[in-house]
């Protein structure tokens, strides 16, 4: 007997509990206004990712046809193959995992939130009961909400506009409560895995449901790149190296350092992608683009899903109204 997901009884009991709340609270206005504006947060939110997302998945294809994400799935191979023994070691999932947790120990949450839904995607296509979490993408998941952060950028970047003395004094903090939440978290999704006994091994194509949305995978022709174009690279990058020396030189301070770390990260992550790719002969700019299209496809996918979560959410909110919980107490005791 086929058993539906818990997700099926969360969201439908939060609908009808929000709604039977509200005809007992007379606050049937508020919570159909809230339906709509949750709605329409939700595709407000994810046409802000499609930008995202189609910049980032683009870089990646480039870093993918340039061969970077074998190398880096090879470099981790030994930790990735213990914590995900059910996803072959050099899939695209383990380097997108990589990427996904390099960009949030970094503190880059718009570049990781890309990554991590590309991850998400290779893993699903291992999955052999497509309506169901497999056991990596609850490791993944786990993971990921508990990432070992190493610059804690954002937090930074708060605490300096409140003013604090120290707004890097809490990186050391951050990267042994990150540590411990991590180590945890892998315990506790490895310790679940068992207790529901292990799952079936993963297929190695895509599940059914993937394939008519699946975007084709594209190969580019690469080309020798000439000795003068390799020269015109490693000069730009001791250009790159002389100006955030000379940043330093020039004001050696504790603020130049949170703004280069801050704001130098994302494009030097970007030009690195790009760089290499371009160094092993990828087309980098076709490459880009037939990537974006992946990260397009994917933004507009999951609309459907932030529309139904936020919509339940935003009903379900008005429960917690301080009128309300007076005006239902009162009815009922």
């Amino acid at each position: 007997m086929h058993r539906p997901a818990v997700m099926n009884r969360i969201w439908f009991y939060l609908i009808l509990a929000a709604v039977v709340c509200a005809v007992f609270s007379g606050n049937l206005a508020e919570t159909t206004k809230s339906s709509f504006e949750s709605a329409k947060l939700a595709v407000n939110l994810a046409l802000g990712l499609i930008g995202a997302m189609t910049l980032w998945l683009g870089l990646v294809k480039v870093a993918e046809e340039g061969g970077l994400l074998v190398l880096i799935a090879r470099a981790v191979r030994g930790v990735l193959v213990r914590l995900f023994p059910n996803v072959p070691p050099e899939h695209p999932a383990m380097s997108a995992m990589v990427l996904n947790l390099s960009a949030n120990a970094l503190g880059l949450g718009n570049a990781a939130t890309p990554l991590g839904i590309k991850a998400m995607i290779e893993l699903q296509k291992l999955n052999p009961h497509p309506h169901r979490a497999t056991d990596a993408m609850c490791l993944f998941l786990a993971i990921n909400t508990s990432n070992v952060t190493l610059l804690p950028l954002g937090v930074i970047a708060v605490r300096a506009a409140a003013g604090a003395s120290e707004p890097a004094a809490i990186i050391l903090p951050t990267l042994f409560a990150t540590t411990c939440s991590t180590v945890a978290a892998v315990a506790a999704a490895k310790f679940l895995a068992r207790l529901y006994g292990p799952e079936p091994a993963p297929v190695r194509q895509e599940a059914p449901a993937e394939k008519e949305d699946a975007p084709q995978e594209a190969r580019f022709p690469t080309y020798r790149l000439p000795s003068w174009e390799k020269a015109v690279i490693l000069g730009s990058v001791l250009l790159l190296l002389f100006g955030f020396g000379k940043m330093f030189w020039q004001n050696p301070s504790a603020q130049t350092l949170k703004e280069a770390v801050s704001f130098g990260i994302v494009p030097l992550l970007m030009i690195f992608l790009l760089a290499f790719g371009y160094w092993r002969g990828v087309p980098v700019y076709e490459a880009a683009c037939e990537g974006g299209k992946e990260g397009f496809k994917v933004a507009v996918r999951i609309i459907p899903f932030l529309v139904m979560i936020l919509v339940a959410v935003g009903m379900s909110l008005q429960l917690y109204n301080k009128k309300n919980i007076q005006v239902l107490l009162q009815e009922f005791f």
